[in-house]
């Protein structure tokens, strides 16, 4: 999807490019892919990194354009690992600004691409643009760490009953996301940097802006560190929390196994074809459950006593 708006704000769509304008394209398609290269002439190469899932954050300027590439978090709507990045290209030539997205995403969500509508105002520089874009970022990536964080509080109560590796396998998904999360944001922290101090930027650049964008992308950074070093240390302990239950499980039925075989064992006795005590006595069934029985209670008795169970 290609939509081309007069600011950066996205307020006013337009049908062609104008100066100034801003071009977002989400998602893009193959003849969508081919009319970046012809009608706006994005190089293929950056096209092709700008498309790669696994793309690194990174700043290049050329001479007549200049190519900024950030990850950005995605919600996976799939049964595998519910938060990844994806690489959010911005493209700048004279004359209009493009960024573009593999999916759709809540920092330029293609419904409402202004990731300012709520502020009611128009963005005019590219490169303020970017930072404000980097804020975005960083507070999507707090958010979703929030997310995180209550998912994995839901899976430790249920950790603690488990004794089969689902809830792991959960824990694990979640531990995946954060390093992603992790990668990405110290490869955007390094894009930040090399921002600021680019000699090829010729507008000025809004210092409290930008310092807003480092502060988030650090606080999302340690954030994201805090969470993978409590979830690793939960892995280890979790793991030794599913072993004893099974443990536990175990000795339950081995002391039932332990308990009925009492009054197999009598059974086994009095059911063999030689003769015994009571072959002729018409009480002799009912005595010998009596005695299982007892058995049996006295043997629960013992092992309560042991607290075995």
């Amino acid at each position: 999807m290609i939509k081309i708006f007069k600011t950066f704000g996205g307020y006013v769509e337009i049908p062609k490019i104008e100066k100034g304008c801003w071009i977002n394209v989400t998602a893009p398609n193959t003849s969508e892919i081919q009319r970046l290269k012809d009608d706006f002439k994005l190089p293929d190469d950056v096209i092709r990194d700008i498309l790669d899932t696994d793309e690194r954050p990174r700043v290049e300027f050329d001479d007549d354009w200049t190519l900024i590439i950030m990850r950005i978090p995605v919600e996976n709507q799939n049964n595998g690992v519910p938060f990844y990045t994806i690489p959010l290209g911005i493209f700048i030539r004279n004359g209009f600004t493009l960024t573009i997205s593999l999916q759709n995403n809540e920092i330029l969500p293609s419904e409402r691409p202004s990731p300012f509508r709520e502020q009611y105002q128009q963005i005019t520089d590219n490169y303020n643009f970017i930072l404000r874009l980097f804020v975005r970022s960083g507070s999507m990536y707090l958010r979703y760490l929030k997310h995180i964080n209550q998912q994995t509080t839901a899976i430790e109560q249920d950790l603690e009953k488990s004794i089969k590796n689902r809830e792991l396998n959960k824990l694990l998904k979640m531990e995946k996301c954060l390093v992603y999360f992790i990668t990405s944001i110290k490869a955007n922290e390094i894009v930040l940097a090399k921002l600021r101090n680019a000699k090829k930027i010729t507008t000025e650049i809004n210092e409290d802006l930008l310092e807003d964008a480092i502060i988030e992308n650090k606080q999302a950074l340690e954030m994201a560190q805090i969470y993978s070093d409590i979830q690793s240390g939960m892995m280890d302990a979790f793991a030794s929390v599913i072993s004893n239950n099974l443990n536990v499980v175990m000795k339950q039925l081995t002391i039932v196994s332990i308990l009925l075989m009492i009054p197999t064992l009598i059974a086994s006795f009095f059911g063999m074809n030689v003769p015994n005590l009571f072959e002729n006595s018409p009480g002799a069934f009912w005595l010998i459950v009596l005695v299982s029985m007892s058995l049996s209670l006295m043997g629960v008795i013992f092992l309560r006593k042991r607290h075995w169970f």
